[in-house]
């Protein structure tokens, strides 16, 4: 494990094109597949990081207060052939576990990522309903071992701000993981 910290792709990005096997559904998914009128949250995540671990119960309640709100979609990036946990089979079995529901993709060619300058895992997106990132960085100032417990503030102050029209600061600090399992060429 490596600690990595995000690298802040550029607020007012536009939200960047997907089109990737859904685990949860054995359907492709593609973001002309969001509803337009509503913001979305991407995430990079994997099955297997210990600071995504951390955040699972905080990705279910974030889910369960905004489903009707906001477009939830997660993205694995990682290497399957070293880090085989990561791949689509135990991805869904993952999703079943949590019981969650929106889509998580699996980014095979990692070109996803890439395009997303994601780094670790996780990772958060946030785009308002004009597809324009509002928002990246951490959830919380929460890590393993911290002894703070998960409470998803920075990303939900950035979410609440959004959906009551107020502005966001754009003081925003990088989200910190496991880097992403890059292919070795």
């Amino acid at each position: 494990m490596s600690l990595t910290y995000s690298s802040m792709l550029d607020l007012q990005t536009d939200l960047i094109s997907f089109n990737l096997p859904n685990v949860v559904t054995d359907q492709n998914f593609s973001n002309s597949d969001l509803d337009v009128s509503k913001p979305s949250i991407i995430m990079f995540i994997c099955n297997h990081c210990p600071y995504v671990i951390h955040y699972h119960e905080e990705i279910i309640k974030l889910a369960d207060d905004f489903k009707s709100d906001i477009n939830l979609v997660a993205i694995s990036s990682n290497d399957i052939v070293n880090y085989p946990q990561d791949g689509p089979e135990l991805m869904k079995d993952l999703w079943v576990d949590l019981e969650l529901s929106f889509p998580y993709l699996f980014d095979e060619t990692q070109e996803i990522a890439k395009k997303y300058k994601a780094e670790c895992t996780p990772e958060f997106y946030l785009f308002n309903s004009d597809s324009k990132l509002v928002y990246r960085g951490r959830m919380d100032e929460s890590s393993p071992g911290s002894n703070i417990d998960p409470s998803g503030e920075d990303l939900r102050n950035a979410l609440n701000n959004l959906l009551n029209n107020k502005p966001i600061s754009i003081d925003q600090l990088p989200s910190m993981g496991c880097n992403i399992k890059w292919k070795q060429n």
